[in-house]
């Protein structure tokens, strides 16, 4: 499980940059999904070999001074709930801040690793200037310019140093398939996550996740046996009114992350909306398998023809990667659970299928033969073998004379063409081409 790094702060004092900076690392960013809350909120860097998830906490601060405090503080007080390394962003031009004060009177109670970081520091001048903020009472101070990037390795280093170990997590005989719940809140994961334990006779044993915010409880039921990721978005938080949007993204980041299938819950009476998508998105990032279950069917009024033009309505939303088991169920009466952990335990078996390399290319070379890649400058693109790679997750290689005039539609007709000779419904495909 990576470490979270959140970037907490007052507006406008340089948390994005910083934000940008580790994830745009040349070779260290491993991902970066754009637009999963806002705009760039969530990242994944990696720092001497370690890799950890950046959370930037900015652009959430709405209104006028007054209001600022409240926003601020629920901002930051949910990033700490969910980091595990806190990096406090401030401004050496404009010093400390009463809101600056009222952010490290938050920090000073918690436990976790605090770095206290001094941006906008380009000459010496200002190096001298950064000792004031000794008076906010965190300790040490990193001093850094996060446009040009001076004085960031200093502190990428001691956000490394500051993680903390985590125990390996004591491997089991039988590795379960784990399907993690995930949705906006209100979709009705935690009424489906209760509708399937049913009672208490059913749960085997409650193995605490290697995070504190998934707890794994191994289910045996219905000849099924897998481990159900009950997100910390289920459990509601008392007291706290988060931004909704950035609290369910946040938590379902952790979540996939940990998952082998994502089971995608959304709220029929609401339709599939732009936050069930970017968690979609994020799930086939991170190349997990996907169930999306339209719950309270039963509060929808409906024709013959309801449910399939309402799948063929979120099918739209997903295009290019259409080929995703959409299920209509309802927690409340228990229509179509059991089809829909049916469906999950045929997604996890699909993801896990190897196809052997001569089969392979006994029906791919056909199927490229009788449409090949289009020439480009009057060369033509010769694809004479191809195979799965040993990966955990389905993904192709196919070897070619010219790869780099194949383009990203060739590529999606490959796609399609596996989908259509193989079950690879729900699970993300990568498609590789490589000279031969």
């Amino acid at each position: 499980m990576n470490n979270i790094v959140a970037i907490v702060g007052r507006p406008n004092v340089g948390k994005s940059t910083l934000f940008n900076r580790l994830i745009q690392r040349r070779e260290a960013i491993v991902d970066s999904v754009s637009g999963v809350t806002r705009d760039r909120n969530y990242g994944k860097s990696e720092w001497n070999g370690k890799e950890f998830s950046v959370i930037d906490t900015g652009g959430y601060v709405r209104g006028s001074d007054d209001v600022f405090e409240g926003e601020i503080r629920k901002q930051v007080e949910l990033a700490i709930d969910e980091a595990d390394v806190i990096v406090f962003v401030v401004d050496v031009e404009e010093g400390i801040t009463p809101m600056d004060e009222t952010v490290a009177k938050l920090l000073r109670k918690v436990t976790k690793p605090v770095l206290l970081a001094v941006n906008k520091i380009d000459n010496a001048m200002r190096e001298k200037d950064a000792v004031e903020f000794y008076n906010l009472g965190l300790g040490d101070y990193y001093t850094f310019a996060s446009i040009s990037g001076s004085g960031t390795g200093d502190l990428l280093d001691a956000l490394v140093e500051a993680f903390p170990v985590k125990p390996e997590p004591v491997k089991e005989e039988v590795v379960l398939p784990r399907f993690a719940v995930v949705g906006r809140p209100n979709a009705g994961k935690s009424s489906f996550i209760n509708a399937l334990i049913g009672k208490d006779r059913f749960m085997v044993t409650d193995i605490a996740g290697t995070t504190r915010d998934a707890i794994d409880t191994k289910f045996d039921r219905f000849g099924f046996e897998f481990n159900l990721v009950d997100t910390a978005g289920i459990r509601r938080k008392a007291k706290v009114k988060e931004d909704l949007e950035f609290y369910s993204v946040m938590r379902s980041v952790r979540a996939i992350e940990h998952a082998d299938i994502c089971i995608l819950v959304i709220d029929a009476t609401r339709g599939f909306e732009s936050q069930d998508q970017n968690i979609f998105w994020l799930a086939v990032k991170n190349r997990k398998g996907v169930v999306i279950l339209v719950n309270k069917w039963d509060l929808v009024e409906k024709d013959t023809m309801s449910s399939r033009d309402y799948a063929e309505k979120i099918k739209k939303e997903l295009l290019p990667f259409t080929d995703v088991p959409i299920l209509f169920v309802s927690a409340l009466t228990k229509q179509r659970l059991l089809k829909a952990l049916e469906t999950s335990v045929q997604v996890f078996e699909s993801r896990q299928q190897r196809i052997s390399t001569s089969k392979f290319n006994e029906h791919m070379l056909k199927v490229i033969e009788a449409y090949p890649p289009p020439a480009t400058k009057g060369k033509y693109v010769k694809i004479k073998y191809c195979m799965q790679l040993p990966t955990p997750t389905p993904q192709f290689v196919f070897f070619a004379n010219l790869p780099q005039y194949v383009k990203e539609p060739y590529k999606r007709y490959l796609e399609n063409k596996i989908r259509e000779n193989w079950d690879f419904s729900g699970v993300p495909i990568d498609i590789y081409i490589r000279e031969k």
